[in-house]
């Protein structure tokens, strides 16, 4: 029998108890959507799919980051650093997703990444091809038959692993790169190579050092040594190779982009694509600014993070935006325009660049790597201004103490 709903045009026949309940909250939280959408056609945007069809559970979570990013992380006032954890290069998200928001000017400071996802990218702009694989295989049997896998990637060991490592070393030994350096400064110079692959390899788009040079666009890692580039950093300095990564000038350069879109009036914006270690390295932006340098603030403005890490666990991958004001690093009173997506970045992240790109025209690029200079001067500045613990007023002499 097929059922049909009878609408209560009044009180009269519910209990007397019901009938007398206060509900003062009742409009409030009902509020919302109605949940009655249309029927999927085949026809639809992805845009219309996830503004219509994502309603509940994490497709809703989803909706809201990808309107929070395009809404309010991506007005002109608002610097916007993202962080990137997990093998997501290797899947082609670097050329797919990751370059198209550099170009559209959707992200000011990228990029606080793993090593590895900087490294495997460097098979992109030097024409090395990984392949769609399987991860139901003999590994025994890939080892034996020079084949590399991530998961269900399949990359050939010497044709594309040890390929990338020789002319990745063959940068290394060039003479700007023989001296102590930051991350970003040292992404910047082999941006300025892989760049010149790309155009040779009639490739252009497919790498994010590549991309990020050509935009201004800083990269960090904040774990230098973790990747095949650190091993190779290492083993070139076996050989009396100068190169050597300052890990204190990357937290002091991070900070003074951070500091410098607060007190320019504009908002900071963490764009979390997984956990780690670069999620912990860009948020700690706002504790260095408050509990190290002692300069007042209050927190990054918006978050949000897309994520398979559980909180219960304490780690750093799952901790939550709430959790993370208690540290200092997102602002209490913006804890609204804080959102957690519990997907795989690998399946959420090109349907959020696709939202950001079908919604909002491209931003100017900020090219924060050409004013790193400036604002370290900023971020000196303000230190020595409000910190007791001064050494002396003279900038120069500053800058001397702090290495920059």
């Amino acid at each position: 029998m097929k059922r049909t709903h009878r609408v209560r045009e009044n009180m009269s026949d519910l209990p007397d108890w019901m009938r007398k309940k206060k509900c003062p909250h009742k409009d409030k939280y009902l509020s919302g959507k109605r949940i009655l959408p249309p029927s999927i056609n085949g026809k639809m945007t992805l845009e219309q799919l996830v503004d219509d069809i994502f309603l509940a559970y994490n497709a809703a979570r989803l909706k809201e980051g990808c309107r929070l990013f395009t809404e309010k992380m991506l007005e002109d006032d608002v610097t916007v650093g993202m962080s990137l954890a997990g093998a997501l290069t290797p899947a082609g998200l670097g050329a797919s997703a990751i370059v198209p928001l550099i170009e559209a000017g959707f992200v000011d400071w990228v990029i606080v990444a793993t090593g590895a996802n900087l490294y495997h990218d460097l098979h992109f702009a030097f024409n090395l091809p990984l392949y769609v694989g399987t991860h139901l295989v003999d590994d025994a049997d890939l080892r034996k038959n020079d084949v590399v896998r991530i998961y269900d990637i399949f990359l050939a060991y010497t044709d594309c692993l040890m390929e990338t490592d020789k002319i990745l070393r063959s940068i290394l030994v060039q003479p700007e790169f023989q001296k102590e350096m930051g991350t970003s400064e040292f992404y910047y110079l082999l941006g300025r190579y892989a760049n010149e692959f790309e155009k040779q390899n009639n490739c252009t788009g497919v790498s994010i050092v590549a991309a990020a040079y050509r935009a201004g666009v800083p990269l960090f890692t904040s774990s230098p040594g973790d990747s095949t580039i650190g091993m190779n950093i290492a083993g070139l300095e076996i050989e009396g190779n100068k190169l050597k990564i300052n890990p204190s000038i990357d937290v002091n350069e991070t900070t003074a982009i951070v500091l410098d879109a607060k007190r320019s009036g504009g908002k900071s914006a963490a764009f979390l694509v997984g956990g780690g270690s670069p999620k912990n390295f860009l948020l700690q932006t706002e504790p260095q600014i408050q509990e190290i340098l002692l300069i007042r603030e209050v927190g990054h403005d918006y978050f949000f993070q897309i994520t398979d890490a559980r909180p219960d666990t304490g780690g750093l991958s799952g901790a939550t935006p709430h959790e993370a004001v208690s540290w200092g690093k997102v602002d209490p009173n913006m804890l609204p325009n804080a959102v957690v997506c519990y997907l795989d970045s690998t399946v959420a992240l090109p349907i959020i660049a696709h939202y950001a790109l079908a919604k909002r025209k491209p931003r100017k690029l900020k090219k924060l790597y050409h004013k790193k200079t400036e604002l370290m001067d900023k971020l000196i500045r303000e230190y020595f201004a409000h910190n007791p613990r001064k050494i002396t007023g003279n900038i120069d002499e500053i800058k001397k103490y702090l290495k920059t």
